[in-house]
């Protein structure tokens, strides 16, 4: 049985067909869900405009009230989880728009805010699906392969995936079935960063720190430094920008309090 979110989301979208095709998975996976799963929520909000909270409360309802999570870390687990949603799938034509509103400062960070803005603003919701397609996906491999193991070792499924597992267990993080990518995916791994910042997965900071420093920093910049000169890329150049500029603050923060 549906719970509310679900069907409120899926009502939203037009129907589980619609929900489907805009979040890039089959219908019968839809069918199969009893509640938005965890991985998805971020997806089906940027499509629905039914919020988070509404979808999963028990995953982000303590979020909006929580009182030991402050500002700076709030700010932190959305900027993991905008990139999550970028790198998991071509942004659908209400998210683009969404994009497109951001406003940017003389930061760093907030030029990087802008140049996004700015190209979400002037490209078509089939040009990125396009684009994403060539990149991430292509006709037998895309242009990049947005995994660990593949930047750690030339290799799918390697060594680095199994360390993963080893800590995302010892944090109590499973892995949906329904997911079929390693969890080594740069998506993955942003979206498991917006859950450690935002509180949903209870965890210190030491092990925030740990997870970046074991992996993303190994290699996660050099996969945003390449989506900014990849052959393909146009949306994504920018978010190759803002990525690889978070990361380079998420470093330096982690440094400073280790």
């Amino acid at each position: 049985m549906r719970d509310a979110g679900l069907s409120r989301a899926i009502q939203a979208a037009g129907g589980q067909a619609e929900l489907a095709r805009r979040i890039g998975i089959t219908q019968p996976s839809v069918s199969s869900w009893n509640r938005v799963p965890a991985e998805r929520v971020v997806a089906v909000e940027a499509v629905t405009g039914i919020s988070r909270i509404e979808l999963r409360p028990d995953l982000y309802s303590e979020l909006a009230g929580a009182d030991d999570v402050d500002d700076v870390d709030i700010g932190r687990a959305r900027e993991y989880a905008l990139l999550a949603t970028l790198l998991a799938r071509a942004p659908p034509d209400m998210l683009l728009v969404q994009i497109a509103r951001l406003h940017g400062d003389a930061t760093p960070l907030g030029s990087a805010h802008a140049r996004l803005a700015d190209a979400a603003s002037t490209i078509s919701p089939a040009a990125v699906e396009r684009e994403y397609f060539d990149l991430f996906i292509g006709l037998g491999r895309g242009e990049l392969l947005p995994y660990a193991s593949f930047y750690l070792t030339g290799f799918l499924n390697e060594r680095p995936l199994s360390r993963l597992r080893q800590d995302l267990a010892a944090l109590g993080i499973e892995r949906v079935e329904t997911n079929s990518e390693p969890e080594d995916h740069a998506a993955t791994l942003c979206e498991i960063m917006a859950a450690l910042a935002g509180g949903r997965v209870p965890a210190s900071a030491d092990a925030q720190r740990l997870m970046f420093e074991r992996h993303i920093a190994p290699w996660m910049g050099r996969l945003f430094a390449d989506m900014e000169n990849a052959t393909a890329a146009n949306f994504y150049r920018s978010v190759g920008s803002l990525g690889r500029l978070f990361l380079e603050i998420e470093a330096e923060a982690f440094t400073l309090t280790n």
